[in-house]
């Protein structure tokens, strides 16, 4: 149960989930307890019925990465337990039907970069910096650019990966890891702002399509294609893409089964 997590915390307000990292006396460090805890979150966020989800960090930092204690003189079946919990920690996130707003107050280092790069969308206070810093060291970052390299592009990751050097919440703006930049007292409702837009319309009908979007990312564009005909003739079937399409001939608003309608207009 959420509330039985002791390094994640977890929050609902309407039809919003807020998961919290929660260990800030060791600055959230993606410990192996704390990545399952933040797995399971998701998996009960993405099993509700919210419509969207909040990712955010309680202290100093935002994340410090991984846990390098749980790392010194492991056996190599031990890291890769650690690296791949992370992973489907990260995959999860993704695979779940609500939009993932990520909501940065300060530094995101090594896999709490990948934390930021893996969620939806982000927003960032200006207060934010954003690190990949294994090439300053002897362990290069070479999982969290799985996720930094798909937002940035390969210049830009391999920049952070191999200097190690972080980079402003402006700088992460124009690079595309995040989405928004502002003030840290306008960091909350800028992300429910972000998050209100993201959420309007068909639940389902964004579900379907979140899904979609990371699988034909991965194909080549024939095959992307090829597969993204198949999902979006087979969701035209659904009520709530026939309600859109006869309202929109109609010129009326769409109605959408509650089950599945978020805030069907803009706010």
């Amino acid at each position: 149960m959420a509330n039985d997590f002791r390094y994640v915390l977890w929050e609902r307000d309407g039809d919003t989930i807020t998961i919290w990292l929660n260990h800030p006396e060791r600055l959230n460090v993606l410990s192996l307890a704390l990545m399952e805890e933040l797995t399971n979150a998701f998996v009960m966020a993405g099993a509700s019925d919210a419509t969207g989800v909040v990712l955010a960090a309680k202290g100093r930092l935002f994340s410090a990465g991984h846990d390098f204690a749980e790392m010194a003189n492991q056996s190599l079946s031990s890291v890769e337990h650690l690296f791949g919990t992370c992973t489907k920690m990260m995959t999860t996130m993704q695979s779940i039907p609500q939009p993932v707003v990520a909501s940065v107050h300060a530094l995101a280092t090594g896999a709490g970069c990948q934390l930021v790069a893996t969620a939806d969308l982000a927003v960032a206070s200006e207060e934010a910096t954003f690190c990949t810093p294994g090439g300053k060291g002897g362990l290069f970052c070479t999982t969290p650019m799985v996720a930094v390299g798909r937002s940035i592009g390969r210049k830009r990751a391999l920049e952070m990966a191999m200097s190690g050097d972080s980079i402003d919440a402006r700088t992460a703006e124009a690079w595309g890891l995040i989405n928004v930049v502002v003030p840290l007292t306008e960091l909350p409702a800028a992300t429910r702002r972000l998050l209100r837009r993201v959420t309007r319309g068909s639940a389902e009908s964004k579900g379907i399509g979140k899904a979609a979007f990371y699988a034909q990312m991965a194909m080549a564009q024939a095959d992307a294609y090829e597969y993204a005909t198949h999902v979006m003739a087979a969701a035209s079937q659904l009520p709530d893409a026939q309600e859109s399409i006869n309202a929109f001939i109609a010129k009326r608003p769409p109605v959408f089964s509650p089950t599945n309608a978020a805030a069907d207009q803009p706010k």
